[in-house]
């Protein structure tokens, strides 16, 4: 019987499946040849493999999780300036008004977990009729997410540069929610308004996001493989799939935070300044108002500062990357530089936090012009967000796509859960303290947490060659 060569099929680290042998097979394995086909894209050059589409199609369907992420992380400030007239509407104290920021903070620590399950069922919400269900659907909202731009771009030719500004949306939106709340309150003066402002800002990405085209490779060749009725990549079942779910979102995740130094270290930096970011939020109302007489609208362009910072870090890290990480990535040619290398920007950022603080604090007075402390945001949006890039670049070049996947979780988690905590306690702080070292407590814990870049840059080899991730 004539004979031909028949590839094998292997499982990459990855997941997918790739080519990894050819060996000796009677005939009829050309036709499982065929049908294995569907598992990968026709070519290199495959018209629809998102990475093949023109340069216009694959800029709007970056745009779209950019748009998204905005959408949701603006929602996390716009509720702040509502609080007051939630805390009367509703007969409750601040407190518990204030739980309507921390439950959107914690959907977001929570969303990566639950947001694919949820996606799987049907809810029907019940109407907005009493103040925990009013809570309780803050709570939800925020759950849902943005996608990748893993599917879209290589991150070697734009893929980068892609993630860094999806990325910097996240820090824009609770720079700008502040601003959009306080007019809308001033406006309205109804906490309505304020979900009826989300709608309209939501609504027309969802109305943009119609003519989107899928970008999973999975779904993509599934959907191939059923027009030329073949058989498609192989589907984990429901359990398989939940038990994957569960260890790369939770189990996983929490597992790095207790036993890797370089997850647990960078998901306290980053969780703090996140819970700094989300004090701000009852603070700056707090100080603005009592001391220079702000309206809410005057409060939402305070945080202007911090919106300028923002766009600067992201220059910063732009500029970083495209002059020193280049050289030493064509220095270590062929091999990658190591992932220390990644830390230079969060080593500049690190000093942004703590300055940012005290600038703050002992500037908050009524003999001293108002625009000095605002001016003092903008190193706090210049250091939150270069110490965020550095240290998930840091992160994910560290463990790789799969266990960097987890070791974002993590720092997702614990982040936004000081997010949800950190405005519960802010106003009695502030009251307990005074305006001058509250804030100068923060900025001692900013210092305090300043070496770990530096820390991490010295010891980062050694640790990496101690963990089971690496």
């Amino acid at each position: 019987m004539a004979q031909l060569r028949c590839p094998i099929l292997g499982i990459h680290p990855a997941g997918e499946m790739r080519l990894i042998s050819h060996e000796k097979w009677p005939r009829p394995c050309a036709r499982a040849a065929s049908a294995q086909a569907v598992v990968d894209w026709d070519g290199p050059d495959d018209p629809a493999n998102p990475k093949n589409w023109s340069l216009g199609l694959r800029i709007y369907h970056t745009a779209l999780p950019a748009l998204y992420g905005f959408s949701v992380s603006i929602g996390t400030s716009t509720y702040a300036p509502a609080v007051f007239d939630v805390q009367g509407k509703f007969n409750v104290s601040e407190f518990v008004a204030l739980l309507g920021l921390s439950l959107f903070a914690l959907g977001l620590a929570v969303g990566p977990i639950l947001g694919a399950p949820i996606s799987e069922t049907r809810v029907t919400l019940p109407l907005f009729l009493l103040f925990t269900t009013f809570i309780i659907c803050r709570f939800i909202s925020s759950t849902v997410g943005a996608g990748t731009v893993a599917d879209i771009w290589d991150m070697e030719h734009g893929g980068g540069l892609a993630t860094v500004l999806i990325v910097s949306t996240f820090f824009m939106g609770p720079s700008i929610g502040p601003l959009i709340g306080g007019y809308t309150m001033q406006l309205h003066q109804d906490w309505r308004w304020i979900q009826w402002v989300m709608i309209m800002i939501a609504g027309p990405i969802g109305l943009a996001a119609l003519p989107a085209r899928e970008t999973s490779k999975k779904i993509i060749l599934t959907q191939r493989a059923k027009a030329r009725g073949e058989p498609g990549p192989p589907k984990p079942t429901l359990t398989v799939m939940m038990k994957q779910l569960l260890v790369v979102t939770l189990i996983r995740p929490l597992k790095m935070l207790v036993t890797e130094p370089i997850v647990a270290s960078w998901a306290l930096y980053h969780s703090f300044v996140f819970g700094v970011l989300f004090a701000f939020f009852d603070s700056y109302p707090y100080v603005f108002i009592r001391t220079y007489g702000f309206t809410f609208a005057q409060v939402g362009l305070a945080f202007l500062g911090i919106l300028i910072g923002t766009v600067l870090a992201v220059l910063t890290f732009i500029a970083i990357d495209k002059t020193i990480y280049q050289k030493k990535k064509l220095a270590s040619y062929p091999s990658k530089p190591a992932p220390e290398e990644r830390l230079y920007v969060s080593m500049l950022g690190a000093f942004g936090v703590p300055v940012s603080l005290f600038w703050f604090a002992w500037t908050a007075r009524p003999d001293i012009n108002f625009m000095v402390p605002i001016a003092a945001g903008v190193p706090f949006g210049w250091g939150i967000v270069t110490l965020f890039l550095g240290g998930m670049t840091y992160l994910l070049d560290t463990y790789g796509a799969l266990y960097g996947a987890s070791a974002s979780a993590g720092n997702g988690l614990l982040r936004y859960c000081f997010g949800a905590a950190f405005p519960l306690f802010t106003v009695q702080m502030y009251e307990k303290l005074g305006i001058a070292w509250a804030t100068s407590l923060l900025a001692f814990i900013g210092v305090a947490l300043l070496p770990i870049p530096f820390v991490l840059y010295r010891l980062g080899p050694a640790l990496r060659a101690k963990s089971t991730f690496t």
